[in-house]
């Protein structure tokens, strides 16, 4: 008995290490900052660093393609008895028994959170597979046919990318949407395979639009299962080191909105139409005071309009003051937008009234990266009011201190 119990142990803790598995991950970044030079192009750039075939052997395919490529070392795939001649040859089919590769093709979509709760989706599939083989002799990298490593099965589509020697090789396969299993017909008996050292895809996304996101950090993450007759599914011969591939996806969005006033452009004077001269020179009282403000705005992000007021008489909208009379007159304030700047209802934003409390101007989003575009503040006073600011011989001055906020906390 004394003999027996170490090497029950030793087979526990044999038996604890073979079946043990802790997911292997890959982070994947994508940052989206607005691009004067490129307005219309409003989309997430992928950041991830990327390995394997696309930087090294095929860029310009793979940018064709929108698809990215990861050569990771986290995963190999051992196979636990031979592969036997012609297993997928006449007769029935048992592409199982022999070189086999499916993967999650097909769209799959999960949720990205940022900070402050806001969940958007995003789509994957992986787009393309690829991996270093080793095998046992007598059988060598030319033991399959008639396609091989570098002339992919369908309904996989060949890369072009295969080198080797007689004992090993680095091929990758491309693989369309929703594509089944890519397998290879044996025409030697392989005593052992190994897909060692790397295990390589392609994947492909699809972000949401930035533009209807807001500044921050979005984070989330999608698991597929690796193993026989799972997500990633290489046959019943070959087995992996782990079951389960998981992405970290962390999207980060870097809006701009900014608002130029031209200098002296913080300072208004209402006046009548063609100024003061019919009034000083007729005495014909202004039926109107007005004035129209340009400003420059760039805007990538939603944003609202509110204003703030030194005076105002029914605590929605602003006022002036003339301190001899004590006399108050409101002041009308709107604001119109350049075309790419919609309200909520995607209208389009043209003598908007902004208000204290921000109704009717809680929410304006860009359907492009909007560049110093122009828009315009308008400042009057309602025509009702004027006759009793004006009177002969007397002398007086209105005035008031109005702020206009563009708040992209949405």
């Amino acid at each position: 008995m004394k003999m027996t119990r170490p090497m029950l142990l030793q087979g526990i803790l044999l038996w604890c290490v073979a079946f043990s598995a802790s997911a292997a991950t890959q982070n994947v970044t994508a940052v989206f900052r607005p691009d004067p030079q490129n307005p219309m192009v409003n989309k997430f750039t992928n950041t991830t660093p990327e390995s394997g075939v696309c930087p090294w052997h095929m860029p310009a395919r793979c940018k064709a393609l929108n698809i990215f490529s990861i050569r990771s070392y986290d995963i190999t795939f051992s196979s636990n008895g031979p592969i036997l001649l012609n297993h997928v040859g006449p007769g029935p089919v048992d592409e199982r028994k022999g070189v086999m590769f499916k993967v999650p093709s097909e769209w799959r979509s999960f949720e990205v959170v940022s900070d402050r709760g806001e969940r958007k989706t995003v789509e994957m599939r992986i787009a393309g597979i690829g991996n270093r083989v080793d095998v046992t002799r007598p059988a060598t990298t030319s033991s399959w046919g008639p396609r091989t490593w570098l002339y992919a099965p369908a309904p996989c589509v060949s890369s072009g990318f295969f080198t080797a020697t007689s004992s090993y090789g680095l091929w990758f396969w491309i693989v369309p949407e929703g594509a089944g299993a890519c397998s290879l017909n044996a025409v030697n008996e392989i005593p052992a395979l190994h897909y060692a050292s790397t295990f390589e895809y392609g994947y492909e996304l699809r972000t949401p639009s930035p533009l209807g996101m807001s500044t921050g950090h979005y984070s989330g993450s999608i698991s597929y299962s690796v193993g026989p007759n799972k997500d990633f599914d290489f046959g019943d011969i070959m087995i992996p080191n782990d079951d389960t591939l998981t992405f970290n996806f962390d999207l980060e969005v870097q809006h701009t909105l900014k608002v130029d006033i031209p200098p002296g452009g913080n300072r208004i004077q209402l006046v009548p139409a063609g100024g003061w001269q019919s009034w000083l020179q007729q005495g014909r009282k202004p039926t109107r005071l007005f004035r129209d403000q340009t400003f420059n705005i760039s805007a990538s992000s939603r944003f609202k309009m509110r204003l703030e007021c030194e005076y105002t008489q029914d605590r929605n909208t602003c006022s002036l003051h003339e301190p001899a009379s004590g006399h108050f007159v409101p002041l009308v304030i709107r604001v119109s937008l350049p075309p790419g700047l919609n309200d909520a209802s995607g209208q389009p934003v043209s003598r908007r009234q902004l208000l204290l409390d921000g109704s009717g101007t809680e929410l304006f989003q860009p359907d492009l990266y909007v560049d110093r575009k122009p828009g315009t503040l308008h400042f009057e006073i309602p025509a009702d009011e004027v006759p009793e600011m004006i009177h002969p011989g007397q002398q007086r001055q209105y005035s008031g201190r109005v702020t206009v906020i563009w708040d992209s906390e949405v």
